[in-house]
């Protein structure tokens, strides 16, 4: 088969290969963040670069005064779905007020739930995001709870009603990539909701191990507005999750402890 006929048939499968989070649907499985960019346009342009439709946004850094630059300037609501974000709150109370007013101020119910409990790690606090999970779960939000590698809080979080589990592949900003592959896979077989690795994503190939390993998607933010490129690590992290997925669905080789011949040993000339 022709080379442009192979890349033809693998965006097709892209293209058809969508996720669920809660009544949204959608294709992409990078998710990106808007801190720490030079500036708005580089923000921009590698948000576009990342082909990725969900963007987050911390709701405590956001200006809704209109009086100057604010990082939703960076996002095409046209092209992206904004996903407000709960970062910097420490207790249930704080985020679901958060929530609220972001509701409040048109930005939907869709939100992605953070409650730290560490300041120096910036580790979440699992009962607390279980607990304010729960609320806003009732109140008629859309949940993406980011939380610890723990198979436990997943399940806990799920039973609360959260649309995704977030879990970390290492602490926020780290650059470490997937710390612990056996934890993310438990997870993935213990909860029905979608897992979307969050945090600790520091170059392409962590990306593409998490979706390897199954995991419906990444988000990440410094790891792209960290490089020293950051339009094209963009690129590079889109291509990586593409890679990932598509690597996940063909299903890798066995592991083997040793050496097995590619080509067959009967029949070989003397």
């Amino acid at each position: 088969m022709p080379a442009e006929l192979d890349v033809m048939a693998a965006t097709r499968v892209d293209d058809d290969d969508t996720w669920q989070v809660g009544p949204h649907t959608f294709r992409s499985r990078l998710l990106v963040g808007t801190g720490r960019y030079a500036d708005i346009a580089q923000a921009r342009r590698a948000i576009a670069e990342s082909g990725a439709e969900l963007v987050t946004v911390a709701l405590r850094r956001v200006d809704l005064s209109g009086q100057g630059p604010s990082v939703l300037d960076a996002i095409d609501l046209d092209r992206h779905t904004l996903l407000p974000n709960t970062a910097g709150c420490y207790t249930a109370e704080d985020a679901v007020r958060t929530a609220r007013l972001a509701r409040e101020a048109g930005m939907g119910d869709l939100l992605k739930l953070e409650v730290i409990g560490c300041a120096k790690t910036l580790y979440p606090d699992n009962e607390e995001t279980v607990r304010a999970a729960a609320m806003l779960a009732e109140e008629g939000f859309v949940v993406m709870a980011y939380c610890g590698d723990d198979v436990v809080v997943c399940r806990r979080l799920e039973d609360a009603g959260v649309a995704a589990v977030m879990p970390l592949a290492a602490p926020i900003g780290s650059g470490l990539g997937v710390r612990n592959p056996h934890n993310l896979r438990l997870i993935l077989e213990e909860v029905a909701v979608p897992v979307v690795v969050d945090a600790g994503i520091g170059t392409a190939s962590d990306a593409a191990v998490a979706l390897e390993l199954g995991c419906a998607a990444v988000l990440m933010n410094s790891a792209i507005a960290a490089a020293d490129d950051p339009v094209a690590m963009a690129r590079a992290m889109r291509l990586a999750t593409s890679a990932g997925r598509l690597a996940f669905r063909a299903g890798r080789m066995p592991r083997k402890l040793y050496a097995t011949a590619s080509s067959p040993l009967d029949g070989l000339i003397a």
